[in-house]
């Protein structure tokens, strides 16, 4: 794997992260108000999950990368981007825009664009693609628990 490679992935990684941090405010009254299920987990645990994932993501992205064909790496690319921007864009959608259910639809793409991740990244290079499974795992439970919110707060 090469260095330049795995920064440049690293950075884009990075820039969600950031961006999806900037846009999540867990402190609001209006998400405190918020009916929740009593399987949430606690606010400081999403914090304790996502980073190992962004590593993981970094990792597994730049393994595919490098590990594909000139094709399979544009397209490999392309996917990890969009999913990116995918990903970013959810805390806004559900925090600043403060509409889980725009928030569920979004997620619902999510997962699709997690699926054809992980499926491009196996067909690059198989540790890749498991080492993107579990991000996949992480955002179908979030999407029950997004599900679960907006069912619980229809009226708001």
């Amino acid at each position: 794997m090469k260095g330049k490679l795995l920064l440049r992935t690293a950075l884009a990684v990075t820039a969600t992260a950031v961006a999806g941090a900037l846009a999540t405010d867990a402190r609001s009254s209006w998400y405190q108000r918020l009916k929740k299920p009593s399987w949430q987990p606690p606010p400081q645990a999403f914090g304790l999950v996502w980073t190992p994932l962004h590593v993981l993501i970094t990792y597994a992205g730049a393994r595919a990368l490098s590990r594909g064909d000139q094709e399979e790496s544009r397209a490999f690319w392309s996917a990890l981007a969009g999913n990116l921007v995918l990903n970013a864009a959810w805390p806004a959608l559900f925090f600043r825009a403060r509409n889980p259910r725009l928030a569920l639809a979004e997620i619902l793409v999510l997962n699709a664009s997690n699926a054809m991740l992980v499926r491009r990244g196996w067909s690059a290079d198989r540790r890749a693609g498991l080492f993107l499974l579990p991000y996949a795992g992480w955002t179908v439970f979030a999407t029950a628990l997004n599900t679960a919110i907006a069912r619980r707060n229809r009226d708001g």
